[in-house]
């Protein structure tokens, strides 16, 4: 009889707190799940929040449904009378004055399956320290939480002020967020599958099949052809693996606790469904039928093999698409940009078109070896191709190369006495292309003037025999991509052995796409944003050009993620370098677009380099963001 009277007076509660659009005060967490919704932004998965307002004038706080009012202005003419627009309201209540404020806005997240609560404002809040620790403490005073709760530096100007001493509240930084984190969306989606164990060591010679959705115990190099993945390590953003994931539109996840969740473990060879959402992931048993993946036809490329002789990228080449790549093109129309821009390209930037890879694999010992994998008379085995590819490789970098070529190169590169070490960059027609990324398949390689170790030939043999790659070549025969006219050029342009950092762009804001605005991961010197070795995290952040106040010549609003573990997580660009690279990659945005004829201006994945003494900004890459 007890527990059915419980039972009636917490069901009656329950549909009590459903009721209510906004509360004084949380009582439990049953109250705050009531009405959490989606955070400010989906920068860190697994968070949840609910907003609030407090009236200055009634001296009043409210805790409102985030869910059914998604932003502090409607709550505030929906709920409190409020009858300014939208700029006045802006202005007056993220200034970092006291005078001219009606509210005091704020979050209060909570990290899912953890004890850490955290107050947090908009990046875009200026509100000056004294109103922070006054609502702060309201927090405290009108919650469950209590004590345990902290407020969240979430940009430069409050973490610099913390480190001042000017704080009296308990502080974090996205750091202690980011190391809390167990789960992470990295491409959201939907899929039927078995699910499947997987070593990453072993995945070479043990293939996934295509109906199965697998766990891996780390990040693979290659991105096996499958319904769905799971990993152990959360990501960067930009890397590899989220790029090529994002493109091959397939869900996948990062979750820390993946092998020893007793759910997860008990369908492990079972017919499952799994749903990745930004905040969560739902993974259950399922008689639904599997969907066979749709054999697309082939896509034939366009490789125009007629055209010799070194390609100077200083002009643009009328097609130069078709018998240069993309890759080198656009760096091509970067030069072009860069001339009135506040950004520097890369120097002595040639490209050597497909001809002379075209007449490298008619090799007598190559071409065959080509033809025979393409017939492919051992198309289930996955050994046989790898072998098969291997020879092709050894095969391309074994043969003579074309001695005029090395020539034109000697000529054209030893002539100028500025710079010794060049980059061999792949630039073929199967990447950097509409629909087909293809980050991270091919290789680059470094050949210095008159080395016989790093020389030139050896270079671009290495470069055109990642065309080869498994992984490559397993890429493309996922998307139907015609392996026998496949073309490799390659970019040459002056390396950075001086690079202070380096990092990638997307132009658009992937965390709050409704505001304007960058999103940025970088890391120190030359080690990697887009593979990082184990254990390394890269600095990542988001610029808003939001300008509440429509001030003049002001910094973004920077909303970092997290710092670099190579930097003591020490921000790796000023706020005039971050207001610079915005500038150039907005211009960059814009005018590559009009090169490329996209009447709907699309994002862009911009590659960039910090260098030298004077921290010279350097663009050295741009293509279609395919999201």
């Amino acid at each position: 009889m007890k527990n059915s009277i419980l039972f009636l007076f917490l069901f009656l509660f329950s549909l009590a707190i459903k009721g209510q659009n906004y509360v004084s005060n949380i009582t439990s967490y049953e109250v705050y799940k009531s009405l959490k919704g989606k955070p400010l932004s989906d920068k860190f998965s697994n968070i949840e929040s609910v907003k609030i307002v407090y009236d200055i004038r009634s001296n009043k706080l409210y805790y409102f449904n985030s869910t059914l009012i998604s932003h502090h202005y409607q709550f505030a003419t929906d709920y409190l009378g409020y009858d300014k627009d939208l700029n006045v309201f802006n202005a007056e209540n993220y200034s970092n004055k006291e005078l001219g404020r009606e509210y005091l806005l704020g979050n209060l997240n909570h990290i899912k399956g953890t004890d850490k609560w955290i107050f947090e404002l908009s990046v875009s809040d200026h509100m000056p320290i004294a109103l922070i620790e006054k609502i702060f403490s309201l927090v405290q005073q009108t919650t469950f939480i209590g004590n345990t709760l902290r407020f969240y530096l979430n940009d430069r100007e409050k973490t610099e002020l913390f480190h001042q001493g000017k704080f009296k509240i308990p502080c974090i930084t996205s750091e202690f967020i980011f190391s809390q984190l167990k789960y992470q969306e990295v491409a959201s989606g939907n899929c039927i599958g078995i699910l499947k164990e997987y070593k990453i060591k072993d995945l070479n010679l043990n293939k996934p099949k295509e109906d199965e959705i697998i766990i891996l115990d780390g990040t693979p190099e290659t991105l096996p052809n499958v319904k769905g993945i799971i990993v152990n390590e959360l990501q960067t953003p930009l890397s590899h693996l989220v790029i090529l994931g994002k493109n091959r539109k397939i869900p996948i996840m990062a979750y820390t606790l993946v092998f020893s969740d007793a759910k997860i473990k008990s369908l492990l060879n079972k017919k499952v469904e799994l749903e990745i959402a930004v905040d969560t992931f739902y993974i259950k048993e399922t008689s639904k039928k599997i969907k066979p993946i749709n054999s697309s036809k082939k896509r034939t490329l366009i490789a125009d093999t007629t055209v010799t002789g070194l390609v100077d990228l200083s002009k643009i080449n009328k097609k130069g698409v078709e018998y240069i790549g993309s890759k080198a093109q656009n760096l091509s129309y970067l030069i072009a940009i860069a001339k009135d821009s506040t950004f520097k390209v890369p120097e002595n930037a040639y490209a050597i078109p497909f001809y002379y890879y075209n007449r490298h694999i008619h090799n007598k010992t190559i071409l065959p070896l080509i033809n025979e994998l393409i017939k492919n008379p051992n198309k289930d085995s996955i050994q046989w191709i790898n072998i098969q590819l291997d020879r092709i490789r050894k095969a391309i970098k074994k043969a003579p190369i074309d001695p005029n070529l090395i020539a034109a190169l000697n000529q054209k590169l030893s002539s100028q006495k500025k710079f010794k070490n060049f980059r061999f960059r792949s630039s073929t027609n199967a990447e950097d292309i509409e629909g087909f990324n293809g980050a991270g398949l091919y290789e680059s390689k470094t050949g210095i003037v008159g080395d016989s170790i790093k020389s030139f030939e050896k270079a671009i043999k290495q470069v055109w025999a990642s065309v080869w790659n498994e992984s490559s070549y397993w890429e493309r025969e996922i998307f139907g991509i015609d392996q026998s006219n496949i073309a490799m050029g390659v970019l040459v342009h002056r390396s950075f052995p001086d690079e202070l950092a380096n990092g990638v762009v997307i132009t658009t804001n992937l965390f709050r796409k409704e505001f304007n605005g960058i999103t940025v991961n970088i890391q120190k010197g030359e080690n990697s944003v887009v593979k990082p070795n184990k254990g390394e995290v890269c600095e990542q952040f988001t610029a808003y050009d939001l300008n509440l106040f429509g001030t003049k010549n002001r910094n973004l609003d920077v909303d970092y993620i997290s710092n670099s573990t190579l930097n003591d997580n020490k921000p790796l660009l000023s706020i005039s370098e971050i207001n610079n690279l915005y500038k150039a990659c907005k211009t960059i945005e814009t005018k590559i677009n009009q090169y490329w004829n996209k009447f709907n201006k699309k994002p862009v994945d911009i590659e960039f380099k910090i260098v030298g003494e004077n921290r010279a900004l350097y663009i050295k890459q741009a293509r279609v963001f395919n999201d």
